[in-house]
């Protein structure tokens, strides 16, 4: 069980419109014309009206007042038409499906559920900036299902400008009979047929990217035997009004990815091309239907296998123009993926009254595609960079919502700690437009508001800590060189640090190894911050129980700061404090407690002995007392620590919930058991509320309390606490962690003393050969282990 010691690793540093035609006026209704009563041809009719006589004839106006006045009479002759329309009529074409095409079954259930309902039906992207979701193929899915399904008509039209749609209106007026003769009257009266047909149709508005436009032009029916569907990368208020419905269009799921590029393979006769690595390309690909489609073309095109064309993909040298050519544009896109990516951005920058789009576009491309807190953009550093003197939270947030807006990101507070978010390829073809001499300040400014704005101690908010772990990474992979200048920049140490604290045992080594082996390269081996990293490293290395290797490494680092800064120094006092923990773990206690006693008199001479440094020394003083058997010194000490962190951190930090479980285990020391039981129910029950169920600490604690149980004689009820504990542990550290194989052999132990010796023996034969393979047969822990096995083989009856 855990002593719940504590280190410092030095001296913590400081939070350093589209030009639109105008609308001719409508003409008025027309007397006794059905769809179904094509006119005659070369016929003519009276047109009477106030203001003149309309394009297509009729009366305008109401009947005549006394004080109106008889407009001039025009006659003239209708436009030839068909005298009978051949339906089903198709207007477009409708867009070839591409190979492969994937049904998306439950975004058609959607599609369909929407539709039942009546009324517009608005296909709008999700995270995929320009477009490549797969908006248009599967509208276009839905457009040949209505033609196979009987429907009467079909309308397919562009509908990035006005006059694209009043074009195809007006085309189809005339199919189907209503035609009056200029483009424009024609396509009103085409809405006009729409709205009162009892014939079935379908009219499709593909790309929507001004609804103001299309204000006048939406088709409706007042028989209910229509439905619209709209694509649109907008994520705009005003394409659902009146009644239309959206529907979000992610990527594909995992599943539709892989199924996609082994169809798409093996229909080009490529199947040899398929690996293993079919899921790792796809999600590296973002699961982005274009992006899938281009990439296996070229897949094809190259002869690359999935391996291949992965490596080449993540090598930070190749652009996307070269992953995802031009050339790999096999179904007829028109245009590259970066264009397409990015085809919403000019359209953004024109309608962005803060000259901020394209700086914060920047700035998130360079975090992590999975989402960064908005609180982010209320941090000084991040306004600074967007405008030294005008940007305000508020102006940030709008520029948020109009990239949001335009599908470039997604910013949705609902989803904090994820608040905004944007898809891999967009931010990668946004990185690749950065200029080279922009993106040592953009960089410095996302990793100074990630420094500004994490928590301390973050152990109370994992989530958060977790995201910001997430975007250091991210930052870290796009701009590593910019993080560094005289120092390693806080925020990778700040990273390094919560890996510790959320007991990631494995990552934190894997950081500080990369971080101590960059300093070194980067600043000399007798730079401070050089010192700092390598002292983070040791702890990490006792922390994964490899304390050998910690202790050796501490001595070292210890030897160059007494002789480079002195005893005294903040990061020299933090080295002994941590090599006393480290000797503490091999056993000598009494020269650990000696360690400690001059560590706690310099700490309250540098520091002042209300400092967290110097806290943190009397509480592990306090537990090199109790394992030197000086029980009585360690209670009092013990208390007084709990007490001063209380006043000083408060009743809710981890240091002092940590030094509460220091001091359970001076009463069992002690012989308390009864009164270590009752503080221990408590620690527990604010470790959960405090940390969560599945924090560390927390798991920390429900272990202490599994062995209370068992010292107190209750063996089943300590074999069940350390059944799910164990389960935890693997499912949340894994299953080599140091931990987890601890408590596999302690619930052995529990299982033993149950009398349930075959589940024992079982359970710790695996702990031995996990301990031995991971820790080393010469560890501590695994020589223990061995033995318990040997004694319980012995006392087995014979016949077993």
């Amino acid at each position: 069980m855990g002593q719940g010691t504590s280190r410092w690793t030095g001296e913590r540093r400081g939070r350093d419109g589209a030009h639109r035609r105008s609308a001719m006026k409508p003409p008025g209704r027309r007397w006794g014309r059905r769809e179904e009563d094509a006119p005659r041809a070369g016929s003519g009719h009276v047109s009477v009206g106030r203001g003149g006589v309309g394009a297509g004839g009729g009366i305008e106006g109401s009947a005549l007042g006394e004080n109106s006045r008889v407009a001039n009479v025009h006659f003239h002759e209708a436009p030839a038409v068909p005298t009978a329309v051949a339906w089903p009529v198709e207007i477009g074409p409708v867009p070839v499906l591409a190979s492969a095409f994937q049904p998306r079954r439950e975004l058609r259930e959607r599609v369909e559920g929407a539709r039942a309902k009546g009324g517009t039906v608005v296909l709008t992207q999700v995270l995929s900036g320009g477009g490549g979701v797969g908006k248009t193929q599967l509208a276009a899915a839905c457009a040949s299902d209505a033609v196979a399904e009987g429907y009467d008509l079909v309308v397919w039209t562009a509908a990035t400008e006005a006059q694209q749609v009043i074009t195809q209106y007006a085309q189809a007026a005339a199919r189907v009979g209503v035609a009056g003769g200029e483009p424009e009257a024609d396509a009103r009266l085409f809405l006009e047929w729409l709205a009162t047909t009892s014939r079935r149709w379908l009219v499709v508005l593909d790309d929507v990217t001004d609804p103001a436009v299309l204000t006048s032009w939406w088709p409706a029916s007042r028989t209910g035997s229509d439905w619209v569907l709209a694509t649109t990368r907008l994520k705009d208020a005003r394409m659902t009004g009146g009644g239309r419905t959206r529907i979000d269009i992610d990527v594909y799921t995992p599943g539709e990815a892989r199924t996609f590029v082994e169809a798409r393979l093996r229909g080009e006769g490529m199947e040899h091309l398929l690996d293993e690595q079919v899921a790792e390309l796809a999600s590296a690909l973002g699961h982005l239907p274009l992006a899938l489609s281009h990439a296996t073309a070229y897949m094809g095109n190259e002869e690359l296998t999935c391996t291949a064309y992965l490596a080449l993909f993540t090598d930070h040298r190749t652009s996307l123009k070269e992953a995802l050519p031009e050339a790999a544009d096999t179904e007829g896109y028109g245009r590259q993926i970066t264009t397409t990516l990015l085809l919403s951005l000019e359209a953004a920058q024109a309608t962005d009254t803060t000259g901020f789009a394209t700086t914060a576009l920047r700035l998130v491309s360079l975090l992590d595609p999975s989402g960064h807190p908005h609180a982010l953009w209320s941090a000084p550093p991040l306004l600074n960079c967007l405008s030294p003197r005008e940007a305000t939270p508020a102006q940030a947030h709008k520029t948020l919502r109009l990239l949001h807006r335009y599908a470039l990101l997604t910013c949705d507070t609902r989803a904090e700690p994820r608040a905004v978010r944007v898809h891999a390829l967009t931010a990668r073809a946004v990185r690749e437009g950065i200029p080279e001499a922009r993106l040592p300040e953009l960089a410095k400014a996302a990793a100074d508001a990630l420094t500004d704005i994490w928590p301390d101690p973050d152990q109370l908010r994992p989530d958060l800590a977790a995201t910001l772990r997430a975007n250091t990474d991210a930052l870290a992979d796009h701009a590593a060189d910019c993080l560094w200048d005289s120092a390693p920049h806080a925020v990778l140490g700040r990273a390094g640090e919560s890996l510790s604290r959320a007991g990631l045992v494995a990552p934190a080594l894997a950081h500080w190894q990369r971080t101590a082996a960059e300093c070194e390269r980067r600043l000399g081996h007798e730079h401070i911050q050089t010192l700092t990293v390598r002292s983070a490293l040791a702890t990490a290395y006792a922390d994964a129980w490899r304390v050998p290797e910690a202790a050796g490494l501490q001595e070292r680092v210890l030897a160059d700061c007494r002789r480079l800064l002195g005893d005294q120094h903040p990061l020299t006092l933090g080295v002994r404090n941590n090599l006393a923990i480290s000797y503490g773990r091999t056993g000598r206690a009494e020269e650990v407690a000696d360690l400690l006693e001059r560590l706690v008199a310099d700490c309250e001479r540098q520091f002042g002995p209300e400092h967290p440094h110097t806290l943190t020394a009397r509480n592990n003083l306090a537990s090199a007392y109790r394992e030197a058997g000086r029980v009585v010194e360690a209670v009092g000490l013990q208390r007084r620590v709990i007490a001063d962190s209380e006043r000083l951190l408060g009743a809710e930090h981890p240091d002092t919930l940590g030094a509460r479980l220091n001091l359970i285990n001076c009463y069992w020391q002690s012989g308390m058991v009864a009164e270590a039981g009752g503080l221990l129910t408590r620690l527990l029950a604010d470790c959960e509320r405090v940390l969560g169920a599945e924090h560390p600490e927390t798991l920390n604690v429900r272990g202490h309390l599994a062995y209370y149980h068992w010292r107190a004689g209750h063996v089943e009820k300590a074999a069940g606490l350390l059944e799910a504990l164990v389960a935890d542990r693997e499912r949340l550290m894994g299953a080599d962690h140091p931990e987890t194989l601890t408590g596999r052999g302690n619930l052995a132990v529990a299982h033993w003393e149950a009398g349930r010796r075959e589940e024992a023996l079982t359970l710790l034969r695996r702990a031995v050969a996990d301990l031995d393979r991971v820790l080393g047969s010469g560890h501590s822990d695994t020589v223990g282990a061995r033995s318990t096995l040997a004694r319980y083989e012995r006392e087995l009856p014979d016949d077993h």
